[in-house]
């Protein structure tokens, strides 16, 4: 009975001092007494409760108060629960701080919380980053396409480091200058001769507005020329107006096709009826004869006028071929 009396006292001595070692992490005390930094046992036992590493945030402490700055356990807490990383933060503030660059506390863990790498924008902000635009094309007054390619160095703004835009707005806001400088030229041997002005116009207008960075240069690495766009569009322009002209022409032609069909069918009619009329008189000449309104003498009288006029007419026409052949003559 003893026995397992003092086995059951072993086992939850054994208990005891996991759970005791568990919720009070020794080493971690140990750690930050050495390190003049105080850490009471009763904030590890809470920072287990509430489950948040004690290892974190006794380092991250240890680090900052190591470096100079002052930060309190409830911030570091603070910010972990609300799913930052405490170590980062720290390290951003380690280094805004020996880079002489102002970082409050809320704005770093702003910062990290907004989804950005606070850390990357301090050195971001101590170190300016280059970034090249792609090929830009526009085209100048005189027609000719010119592609400028511009490197932008940057430095981050860490005030509109929340809420600001990022890389991606400052290189279309570059290339939309470099379109707008480019356009305003008279001609492309302006831009060739003085690239640097492409550069002092689009540095001018403020693109860096409203963005995560401030643009401390834009260089003109690379212009080049490109297609004659003017005389491109007035070759279309001219290939344009002559299909319209030939559509034009076709439709005329047309018409007039029509036109001459509906004269040639009015002439067969018009024949057609002249030779119906010619056979109605012979029948109107029998029956004005059958009926006595024509007498036989009436119609030789009308056949001799007749024959009269033919003769008359072949005479006129025989002695109007014989002038003209005697005007020939000589």
């Amino acid at each position: 009975m003893e026995n397992v009396i003092l086995a059951g006292i072993i086992v939850l001595g054994v208990v005891f001092l996991i759970l005791f070692f568990y919720f009070v992490p020794v080493r971690l005390w140990i750690s930050a007494i050495s390190a003049s930094v105080k850490v009471p046992i009763s904030s590890l036992v809470g920072m287990r409760l509430r489950k948040v590493p004690p290892a974190i945030i006794v380092n991250s402490k240890i680090t900052a108060e190591k470096a100079g700055l002052e930060v309190e356990n409830n911030q570091l807490e603070s910010h972990f629960l609300a799913g930052g990383n405490v170590q980062k933060v720290v390290a951003a503030l380690i280094s805004a701080d020996k880079a002489g660059i102002h970082l409050p506390w809320e704005r770093a863990t702003a910062i990290d919380l907004a989804g950005r790498d606070v850390l990357d924008a301090v050195k971001l902000s101590v170190n300016p980053r280059v970034i090249e635009t792609p090929a830009v094309a526009a085209m100048a007054k005189n027609g000719i396409q010119v592609r400028a390619i511009a490197k932008v160095t940057v430095r981050a703004n860490l005030e509109r480091l929340v809420g600001g835009a990022g890389e991606a707005t400052i290189i279309a806001r570059v290339g939309e200058g470099i379109v707008s400088t480019i356009g305003s030229s008279d001609t492309h041997k302006v831009v060739l001769e003085n690239p640097d002005r492409i550069s002092q116009t689009v540095l001018s207008k403020g693109l860096d507005s409203g963005t995560a960075f401030e643009i401390l240069s834009i260089d003109i690495a690379d212009v080049d020329v490109g297609e004659n766009i003017g005389a491109k569009l007035a070759s279309d322009q001219a290939e344009a107006d002559l299909n319209v002209a030939r559509a034009k022409a076709e439709e005329r032609r047309a018409a007039a096709v029509a036109y001459e069909q509906e004269m040639k069918a009015r002439v067969h009619e018009m024949r057609a009826k002249v030779v119906e009329s010619e056979a109605q008189v012979p029948l109107a000449m029998a029956e004005a004869l059958r009926e006595g309104k024509l007498g036989v003498m009436d119609y030789y009288n009308l056949k001799n006028v007749q024959a009269d006029t033919m003769m008359r007419e072949s005479i006129s026409q025989t002695g109007a071929g014989g002038q003209g052949g005697e005007k020939g003559g000589k």
